[in-house]
């Protein structure tokens, strides 16, 4: 196995911290929320600001043009995620985790207000590239946060479920998403969009509500209590794990491309080929529904069978799944195309994000573990970001076959990255935490 293995990092407290649940849910809400404006972006890049912001072109190029755009926001999440990634191993998770959900809060509104081209002309897609940068920076911001709140207040033997329980607030965001699209779509001329973008305003005070009452990282306050903390963790993690930042960059495109393909890029598709919006929104926004609950079943899998086990699974159907997604979704039945989207995000994507929040923190010591997360996690967005107009220009030259073969890489991509990257939790670590706890409590009991 390339490079040395990391030691499986575990907090003072065996059984986790006793707002664990709380935590995790917390950190789930604004997950949520995040998604709910950063995934809505998605959707409308897909379905109309082709129309709205770049009206002179054909629709081919205004859908190019649309999702160009929304990969800027994507190409911003890595200097989010390097900004939170110090600032978490410096300061703390949670400030980081307040900051950035009001700052995408802000800007989701702020699309929902945007002037479209007919009203101000080329300042309309200007401006809509200037807030989705800001969007890209508060989300790239949120996720290295979010997941080690919870992973260092949750057990040990159970840090998969835990983070599961945070990852499942993306697929709520979808859903949330989906739903608010769904139901404004008959709505007339620009409100279809605008809506969806205003309601974030309600969610953004119910979340910012949510995240003061979570409490800092147990792990974070010993490091600082020691006087461990990390002085450059951006330098650090770059200087002696820059491996673990490669796997785990790898292993992230297959779940977050694959995605962008068979999701956003999948929307269009449907679209165009006659697909009414309603059976596309309706397919994805089931599929998300069983994503609440498979995301987490899958980070409880990976505490069972081990991280490593669970991620070959996803990445192995996704490498033999690119060219049946095409097939299938080609057939124009509803309920086909409701089960297309079910095996690509439930399966394909959630046994990947399931597991991704456990895995990579023990793959990064707790004072650079921001760092690490982040940067890895947020510089694959960038491919993800652009797949959906490099699958749009694949179409343009080879049909549905091009990003049909760009999914199945993906795949390989990540089966790859999952063999080479190493195992961080086995049942010998289950055996050494309920060992630590049994020592514990003989400990305390003999005080």
């Amino acid at each position: 196995m390339a490079g040395s293995t990391p030691p499986v990092t575990t907090g003072p407290r065996p059984e986790g911290s006793q707002d664990k649940l709380k935590v995790a849910l917390g950190c789930g809400v604004g997950a949520t929320i995040e998604t709910y404006d950063f995934i809505g972006f998605g959707t409308a890049a897909a379905l109309y600001f082709g129309s709205a912001f770049f009206p002179g072109s054909d629709p081919l190029s205004a859908t190019l043009m649309s999702f160009a755009t929304l990969g800027v926001g994507f190409a911003a999440r890595p200097l989010g995620g390097v900004i939170a990634g110090h600032l978490g191993d410096r300061i703390g998770r949670k400030p980081v985790l307040v900051g950035s959900l009001l700052i995408m809060g802000i800007a989701t509104v702020l699309i929902g207000l945007l002037p479209t081209y007919q009203q101000v002309g080329i300042w309309a897609p200007v401006l809509l590239v200037v807030i989705r940068i800001v969007q890209g920076l508060a989300f790239g911001a949120e996720w290295g946060g979010a997941i080690l709140m919870t992973f260092e207040h949750a057990p040990w033997h159970r840090r998969g479920l835990y983070t599961g329980i945070t990852q499942a607030g993306f697929p709520v965001g979808l859903l949330l998403a989906n739903i608010a699209f769904l139901f404004s779509a008959d709505l007339d001329g620009t409100w279809a969009w605008r809506l969806p973008f205003l309601l974030s305003a309600v969610l953004i005070v119910v979340g910012i509500l949510v995240r003061l009452k979570v409490d800092e990282s147990p792990e974070f306050e010993e490091l600082k209590n020691s006087g461990e903390v990390s002085k450059n963790p951006l330098v650090e993690v770059l200087r002696d794990d820059w491996r673990n930042v490669l796997r785990a960059l790898c292993l992230r495109v297959v779940e977050t491309g694959g995605y962008a393909l068979s999701v956003t890029f999948l929307m269009s598709y449907l679209e165009s080929n006659g697909t009414p919006e309603s059976v596309t929104l309706f397919a994805l926004s089931f599929a998300a529904a069983l994503g609440i609950a498979a995301t987490t079943l899958w980070g409880r899998a990976s505490d069972t069978f081990g991280r490593r086990a669970v991620y070959l699974v996803g990445c192995t159907v996704s490498l033999v799944w690119g060219i049946p997604m095409f097939l299938l979704a080609d057939t124009g039945s509803a309920v086909v195309i409701t089960i297309v989207f079910v095996i690509s995000y439930a399966v394909c994507q959630n046994s990947l994000a399931g597991v991704q929040g456990a895995w990579f923190s023990e793959l990064f010591n707790a004072k650079t573990r921001t760092a690490g997360t982040s940067l890895s996690y947020q510089i694959s967005a960038v491919v993800s970001g652009f797949t959906p107009f490099v699958a749009t220009a694949l179409y343009a030259q080879t049909g549905w076959l091009g990003p049909a073969v760009l999914f199945s890489a993906y795949g390989l991509l990540g089966l790859i990255a999952a063999l080479i990257t190493s195992e961080t939790w086995r049942p010998v670590s289950v055996a050494a935490a309920s060992a630590e706890k049994e020592k514990t409590v003989v400990g305390t009991a003999s005080r």
